[in-house]
């Protein structure tokens, strides 16, 4: 399929930090979606909440089959757009390496944890690193080697950074958008995760269809509409088919939409999506409107809701008290990072240690270093 002329073709492509001969059948592009599936950091999403941990059900999302969630969808808007689909899955497949284990409440703990220091905690920029340097693979160079488009992609996917303020990020040409096949992997992210946790939700009753009809009015006509087509079939069958034109739904206003700012921009290279001052890929206003009501019913009673909270709180205690212990002891750190504490800050290095475990692996070292945490009833933990 022949690439849109505002599309980022991998034949301008920056290249990759250390050269590398180009390989025979597979583009740059190419290597890197297989080199991050090839990761240790990929493989650890396996074992990383979403939203519901592993005590619930092994069926309910993890950070990987959310991954691969996302990669699909973020593939069929660059399909539908002209755009470079090698490009999109690779990001799509990176764009979540960086979160630490539980989830945002684990992201937030750890950037709070970090604030205390003066520092900070921000996923995309821990996902370079570790694609830059923790990632140990290849004798001729440190990290992964991915193209600069792909490694900038994980910078500036989901927000723009000051070039005052990030002046160690100066490559990555934080004055100039991102190419538009980063722009929609943290839209399609938005896709992806607003209904999955919906289904994740049903399945876990803790949402139910009347509660759904009565607080979303789009998942009510959706849900009407699937309904009155299948009268017979059961409420889940009922509840997939309303969910599948949800999906459809936002996925295909994001594609039209993009296309009319496009056209309304006279954007016709990929240096005009540079020099736009907005980013171009975006919902309609109407249907960003359905999405913000989606995220705050979500909020309000699947994120918050008591059985998701109390495993929440059980899990940023184990990552607080864990930072405590290697901030105060960094020699009781695996020997790597305890070398690292010698030359770097405590906390930097705790911090990194503690952002690539796994929510199983926290478990684990906080059982061994501290007791078992998780067996405590959550009325201990406050």
């Amino acid at each position: 399929m022949s690439l849109a002329p505002y599309a980022m073709d991998v034949a301008r492509s920056q290249g990759r930090r250390h050269a590398e001969p180009a390989h025979p059948y597979r583009d740059d592009y190419h290597r890197d979606r297989d080199r991050i599936i090839h990761s240790r950091a990929f493989r650890r999403l396996e074992a990383k909440t979403q939203v519901f941990t592993r005590r619930f059900s092994d069926h309910f999302r993890n950070r990987l089959t959310h991954t691969l969630e996302v990669a699909q969808i973020a593939r069929t808007i660059a399909r539908a757009l002209g755009l470079n689909e090698e490009l999109c899955e690779a990001l799509a497949l990176v764009h979540d390496i960086g979160h630490p284990p539980f989830g945002h409440a684990g992201e937030r703990k750890l950037d709070a944890l970090m604030g205390a220091h003066g520092d900070v905690f921000d996923h995309n920029l821990h996902a370079l690193r570790m694609v830059e340097s923790f990632e140990q693979r290849y004798a001729a160079f440190p990290g992964l080697n991915l193209t600069f488009e792909v490694r900038e992609g994980i910078v500036k996917h989901s927000r723009d950074y000051r070039p005052d303020a990030h002046p160690e990020l100066a490559e990555y040409r934080l004055g100039e958008r991102p190419p538009l096949e980063a722009q929609l992997i943290d839209l399609a992210d938005e896709i992806a995760y607003n209904t999955a946790d919906l289904d994740d939700g049903y399945e876990a009753k803790l949402l139910r269809p009347e509660m759904m009809r009565a607080e979303v009015p789009v998942f009510r006509g959706l849900l009407d509409q699937a309904v009155s087509r299948y009268p017979q079939a059961a409420e889940k069958l009922q509840f997939n088919e309303a969910l599948k034109s949800l999906i459809d739904r936002l996925t295909s206003d994001l594609i039209e939409h993009t296309r009319s700012q496009l056209t309304a921009n006279h954007v016709a290279s990929l240096e005009a999506v540079r020099a736009c001052p907005r980013r171009l890929v975006a919902f309609s206003p109407a249907v960003a409107e359905e999405k913000r009501v989606l995220q705050e019913f979500l909020n309000r009673r699947l994120y918050q809701h008591p059985q998701i909270t109390e495993e929440r709180e059980r899990a940023v205690k184990m990552l607080e008290e864990l930072f405590a212990f290697f901030v105060q002891q960094p020699e009781r750190l695996p020997r790597a990072y305890a070398a690292q504490a010698k030359t770097q800050p405590a906390h930097r290095v705790a911090c990194d240690y503690l952002a690539g475990m796994t929510d199983t692996y926290v478990f684990r070292v906080h059982r061994d270093l501290l007791g078992d945490l998780a067996s405590q009833p959550a009325s201990r933990l406050r």
